[in-house]
């Protein structure tokens, strides 16, 4: 009996009725997606209360004029901030104000066009290597979320930590997913909008570790002030030697340390799960496999993928855009209203939580022809999709300032392993989508690995 594809890749289970406080909490500390009522699918803003009020929105023009047009007026809640602190400090992801903005002026220039492109070969590199470990695995089941960790892993601590043998890279990689896996669930405290003074336990538990990933950190950056620069500079040496233009302010050791580790932490997480999702979705529906097999096997003609051949591979771009959609790394952005606003003809008061759950605006009703379903040419050249009803990398002055860098990375990887390898599903073990602090794929992405 042949297996039949089912008519839709895996979804969340969202609310369908009331919930109070604690039955809210729960699911939020299993799966933050399962407080997304389904009602969000159909309407452009969904209003609650939960210890203190919420609007959660999906409405285009509403999220334009939060992410961009009122951005002061709604910085990143404190709880997005009590979860974030603890890693990456007041990095520019977390940072507000006049402090974020000439952190993002002075981290600008890391990640232009020409900077970016020198980094490809560490990606291809990366490629090959775990094309070489994909390849062990032919003739049975392998995770492959779990390889695309240990590849994207290996590209941002070589782009970012390049020379730096002494850097423990196992131990960080074990305190980013502790990190990961215990502090970053919502606290009751933060449900009930208790003060950020107040110790959240959870959180209490991985101090040690965030302490000793910070003072692996500050080593590196003191060795390598005391290095001369190489020829090709990675992100840490571009960071160091970053300026701010207009008050001509450079990071100090802590700023630096804080900023390095936010690239780290999503630098490679992000990217692992875009392209655990994409390998999965891709075997879900191996017409697509076939057909972006083909174009990376026409371009590449057996060798690694590289900067230059990305213009060359449109459909395997075509499906990193088309899984960021339906498995948003970064699924829930969270604000708080600093005045009195008005959204979709919602009056918005002072201090009440604006949430923009990315997940749901990716499969509205409203906005998405069959939204559920998984096809990559919603984002062929000829078809227009409105900026702010797709936010992988969040949009606006804060728009991910490593943008470029994850897409480059997830086509280079994706389109050399799919030029060498088939994937087909596992029975019996598809992944669910479960959102701690990123969209993940509990249980790993098991596919069957065959040559191509």
């Amino acid at each position: 009996m042949t297996h039949q594809k089912p008519e839709y890749p895996p979804r969340a289970q969202l609310v369908t009725e009331k919930w109070g406080i604690l039955q809210s909490l729960r699911a939020a500390q299993r799966n933050l997606l399962e407080i997304i009522p389904e009602i969000a699918l159909h309407q452009p803003i969904v209003t609650g209360k939960m210890g203190k009020p919420w609007h959660m929105v999906m409405d285009p023009d509403a999220i334009r004029h939060i992410l961009r047009d009122r951005l002061d007026d709604y910085p990143k809640s404190d709880v997005t901030k009590n979860i974030l602190r603890p890693a990456i400090g007041d990095s520019m992801f977390v940072a507000e104000g006049a402090h974020w903005r000439w952190q993002r002026r002075a981290a600008a220039p890391v990640f232009s066009h020409r900077n970016v492109a020198n980094l490809a070969p560490i990606m291809s590199a990366a490629a090959d290597r775990s094309c070489a470990r994909i390849g062990a695995h032919v003739g049975r089941a392998a995770d492959m979320y779990s390889e695309m960790v240990t590849a994207t892993f290996e590209v941002i601590s070589d782009v970012t930590l390049s020379g730096d043998e002494g850097f423990d890279r196992a131990a960080i990689h074990r305190a980013i997913d502790g990190y990961i896996d215990s502090t970053a669930r919502v606290s009751l405290f933060d449900v009930l909008g208790l003060p950020t003074w107040i110790p959240r336990p959870g959180r209490m538990l991985t101090a040690g570790s965030m302490k000793t990933m910070k003072a692996m950190a500050d080593d590196v950056i003191s060795s390598r002030a005391s290095k001369g620069e190489d020829e090709l500079p990675d992100l840490l040496d571009l960071l160091m030697a970053g300026e701010d233009p207009e008050t001509k302010r450079s990071m100090n050791p802590s700023e630096l340390r804080d900023n390095l580790l936010t690239f780290i932490v999503a630098g490679h997480e992000t990217t692992a799960l875009t392209l655990g999702w994409a390998l999965y979705l891709c075997a879900f529906d191996e017409a697509v496999q076939d057909r972006a097999r083909e174009e990376a096997q026409s371009v590449l003609a057996g060798r690694t993928a590289t900067e230059s051949d990305i213009a060359n591979l449109p459909y395997i771009r075509q499906i990193i855009d088309e899984t960021l959609r339906l498995y948003p790394p970064a699924a829930f952005l969270s604000r708080t209203a600093q005045k009195s606003d008005e959204l979709c003809g919602r009056p918005i008061a002072t201090g009440d939580t604006v949430m923009l759950p990315v997940y749901a605006l990716h499969r509205s009703r409203l906005l998405w022809d069959d939204p559920d379903a998984f096809d990559p040419d919603r984002f062929a050249k000829d078809r227009k999709v409105d900026r702010f009803a797709y936010l992988p990398f969040g949009d606006g002055p804060r728009i991910c300032i490593g943008m470029s860098f994850a897409v480059q990375e997830a086509v280079i990887i994706l389109a050399t392993i799919l030029s060498r390898f088939k994937f087909t599903r596992v029975q019996g073990k598809d992944p669910d989508p479960v959102l701690i602090l990123t969209l993940r794929p509990e249980g790993g992405v098991w596919l069957n690995v065959e040559k191509a």
